[in-house]
């Protein structure tokens, strides 16, 4: 176990800051970030894993021997963790669940977003100041019939609320740079939305560079997962990703 912990924090701390400014209030300014769909996650000095159904927590002041605090049980088919903040966005196959690390030794659920328009769907999430967004995929093994990219208002974070969708084809990860938000379309490419007003997120362009599977905006770069490798834009204008290479 101790060999797993240490291998995982190891590849954390390598990873990519999903924004330069806000992996600075959730992961203490040094902690590397990965993407949208990961199943694990480093805030301060606290790492959080998930499985199927339980949130498990380790302190890992002493990296090279991370400490097993408590298992939070938090529901069924959770895929996908996202820490914004003093908060734990965790998506499932039916609702985005919200805990507050106000005590990072012990998570406290907060809330369920849920969309009305898709029942049950696979979901990876981002939250960005008073707004999360989430992919919510319905196609294969996630069921349903519609598949879109729901915003979700958290200003009161007790109680969140929908605000708006745009419809998808097969979607996967996303994230955010400034006021650019990505996500990841299997048929659609890497679609580029202008989220300045955040509730009414206006689609920009996609590429079609590769089959693409998740995202990562680290500084001026942005960091796809693709399938067969990784592709890399320059995002110094950030709603026009300019291709800078392919590593396979």
């Amino acid at each position: 176990m101790r060999l797993l912990l240490s291998a995982l924090l190891f590849i954390t701390l390598l990873g990519c800051d999903k924004s330069a400014s806000d992996s600075k209030l959730y992961n203490g300014g040094g902690t590397g970030q990965g993407g949208s769909l990961a199943r694990f996650t480093i805030a301060g000095n606290y790492l959080y894993t998930v499985d199927n159904e339980d949130l498990k927590v380790y302190e890992i002041s002493d990296a090279a021997n991370p400490v097993y605090k408590r298992t939070v049980q938090v529901g069924f088919e959770i895929e996908t963790i996202f820490p914004f903040k003093n908060r734990l966005f965790i998506g499932s196959t039916s609702v985005v669940h919200i805990f507050s690390l106000d005590d990072p030794s012990k998570p406290e659920k907060l809330s369920e977003a849920i969309s009305p328009e898709v029942m049950r769907r696979c979901d990876p999430v981002v939250a960005k100041d008073t707004v999360a967004f989430a992919t919510l995929r319905t196609n294969g093994p996630c069921g349903g019939v519609q598949s879109i990219l729901a915003v979700y208002d958290i200003r009161n974070v007790a109680k969140p609320v929908q605000r708006a969708s745009f419809p998808l084809t097969e979607p996967y990860g996303l994230g955010y740079s400034d006021t650019v938000l990505y996500v990841c379309d299997n048929q659609q490419g890497l679609m580029v939305f202008d989220i300045k007003n955040a509730f009414e997120p206006k689609y920009v362009t996609s590429l079609r560079d590769g089959c693409f599977i998740d995202v990562i905006p680290y500084g001026n770069t942005l960091i796809c997962w693709v399938r067969n490798g990784m592709i890399l834009y320059d995002i110094s204008d950030n709603k026009t990703p300019q291709f800078l290479t392919r590593i396979n």
